[in-house]
């Protein structure tokens, strides 16, 4: 727990020290595929929910924040664009 702890304090702290806040293309591409495979707001909404549950967001999210962001800040150009 600490240590799962210390590692979530250090990421924050490196990307909040570059300033890198970038564009989430990882999470924005799946909202915008979620958006599209469906005509139905409510199924829409139960995909939406269960890529939740399984962890699909949560994983982008964390990509987007530890890998992707910070690989655009350096290079100037986002590796899923």
């Amino acid at each position: 727990m600490r240590r799962t702890l210390a590692t979530a304090t250090l990421a924050l702290a490196l990307s909040a020290s570059t300033g890198c806040y970038g564009t989430y293309q990882a999470t924005k591409k799946v909202n915008a595929w979620n958006g599209h495979v469906t005509g139905s707001k409510v199924a829409n909404s139960l995909i939406h929910f269960g890529l939740w549950i399984i962890p699909v967001y949560e994983l982008c999210i964390a990509g987007d924040f530890l890998i992707f962001n910070n690989v655009e800040f350096i290079t100037g150009s986002n590796p899923l664009n």
